[in-house]
């Protein structure tokens, strides 16, 4: 059974960091595209970070280009994102995504895991 369980999220003022965990199962990380996608209230869900499993390409949203990072480890099967910085824009819920698809390192709004999603909230 694939599954896909995020933790970390939290409540963090403006300038702070937050490192935001998602763990897997049921299939192995590193033959996946992993994406980190994010829902603020009244937007549509947005690709943040997404990363190839083997040649190292990674996508990222302008917004968070410089602030934030994404790393793989595939003894725990977990993906990681650091997110420094922090700005109040950020605040939204944040979805760790798995797909097959090479492609899907372009950060599409469609993945074919998706878990259950935690939230961030960054207050000025």
């Amino acid at each position: 059974q694939v599954q896909l369980v995020e933790s970390g999220g939290g409540s963090v003022q403006a300038g702070g960091s937050l490192r935001l965990s998602c763990a897997a199962s049921g299939f192995p990380l590193d033959r996946y595209v992993m994406g980190w996608l994010r829902q603020a209230p009244g937007k549509e869900r947005e690709g943040v970070v997404c990363s190839s499993p083997d040649d190292g390409r990674t996508h990222y949203v302008n917004s968070v280009r410089g602030r934030f990072t994404v790393s793989r480890d595939t003894d725990e099967n977990t993906l990681y994102r650091q997110m420094n910085k922090l700005k109040p824009e950020d605040t939204a819920v944040y979805y760790c995504a798995a797909d097959r698809d090479p492609m899907a390192v372009s950060c599409p709004n469609v993945y074919d895991y998706w878990g259950q999603g935690t939230q961030v909230t960054v207050s000025s």
